[in-house]
């Protein structure tokens, strides 16, 4: 049976179409209905935020965050992350800064951040990639001492806290992605996450034609706005979403049983003080060690109706609607892990024999280039 890298997680079918009945006798299918108002107040009580704005995805949620921000100038970030991040910068007539990232985490290198700020800075832009946690403590010093907006692209951080706090309460805003391949989705959306009760009202303008009420538009925005179907999978998925993480740890343990021994192969630490929730599971393949080049990995998986993603590759910076225009020998590590990493099959899904199965191809791999 084919082995796709994520699998996405639903409630049962009758579960739904029962939660949507009530859809057909009301008629009222978006535009703030009830649904969307029930999903918007039990995320932020599960995520353990103040406010919680729902977007029709995580993307627009992003862009939007930068817009209603008002910012100018630069915006240091990552270019290990998936393409929406720097669009969602460029977007804004915002210039993206390319951090380093860490060896460890691959989430952006704190300790670099510093140099990196010019007279033009407006703001930090970090990817809690993975869901591995970012210097949360350190970023938020940086910001404070140099007056820098800190927003945080959580598009993979979905329940994780650190130090008992939840992830989306850091910085100045979190966005977070409820794209169907993510640990919890609404089929396609997103949120923003925030304390800062005028950044909120601002969103609302954005992502709604800025219409206050029947007779009142008070800002100029756009529709970027979530539907009642999704939110009504959003509401039944939370239902199950810790049950599902569970699961992931189950499959991310036995990956880590199969491959934190083998040589030539790094997978991701465990996090200090970090409550995860197994969005993917990396390896970096180091060839001169392992003996064998990542492709010929790829390639052996998919003779096995396995498919697994080279994420993220290439770097942002690296793509080609910005060619010319950055220069990635800036950011060695992120380009070093981009040319060398592998998500391998990660969803609730997955079974001990699928994992088994899996590592046992990747181990007959090693020394195929010699």
């Amino acid at each position: 049976m084919r082995i796709n890298v994520t699998r996405s997680s639903m409630p049962s079918f009758e579960e739904y179409t029962e939660a949507i009945k009530p859809l057909w006798e009301s008629a009222w299918l978006t535009n703030m209905g009830v649904n969307h108002e029930k999903l918007a107040e039990r995320l932020s009580e599960y995520l353990k935020v103040d406010n919680v704005s729902l977007f029709v995805n995580g993307h627009m949620a992003l862009e939007m965050t930068l817009q209603a921000m008002g910012l100018s100038g630069e915006v240091i970030t990552t270019p290990f992350t998936f393409a929406s991040t720097t669009h969602a910068i460029v977007r804004n007539g915002l210039e993206p800064v390319f951090c380093d990232i860490d060896k460890n985490t691959y989430t952006i290198d704190a300790s670099k951040i510093e140099d990196l700020i010019t007279e033009k800075t407006c703001a930090i832009l970090p990817v809690h990639v993975y869901g591995c946690v970012c210097d949360v403590e350190e970023i938020d010093r940086i910001a404070k001492a140099h007056g820098l907006k800190v927003i945080y692209d959580s598009a993979h951080a979905f329940g994780v806290e650190y130090k008992g706090r939840g992830i989306g309460t850091f910085g100045d805003a979190s966005m977070f992605s409820f794209h169907a391949t993510k640990v919890y989705n609404t089929i396609e959306g997103g949120a923003v996450t925030t304390a800062d009760a005028k950044l909120m009202d601002m969103l609302r303008k954005l992502k709604d034609f800025g219409i206050k009420d029947e007779e009142v538009i008070d800002g100029i925005g756009a529709n970027a706005k979530m539907n009642e179907f999704c939110a009504v999978m959003g509401l039944c998925n939370l239902l199950h979403v810790d049950e599902e993480i569970e699961k992931r740890r189950k499959v991310v343990d036995r990956y880590r049983q199969n491959l934190s021994d083998e040589e030539g192969l790094t997978i991701l630490p465990v996090q200090k003080d970090v409550k995860p929730n197994y969005a993917y599971f990396p390896v970096v393949v180091e060839e001169k060690i392992f003996g064998a080049e990542r492709q010929t990995i790829i390639d052996r998986l998919k003779e096995d109706d396995i498919y697994v993603r080279k994420y993220f590759y290439p770097l942002t910076s690296d793509m080609d609607c910005y060619q010319g225009r950055f220069d990635s020998s800036m950011t060695p590590v992120a380009k070093y892990t981009a040319e060398r990493v592998i998500t391998l099959p990660m969803s609730a899904s997955l079974t001990e024999n699928d994992v088994d199965r899996i590592c046992g191809i990747i181990r007959s791999c090693r020394g195929a280039a010699n």
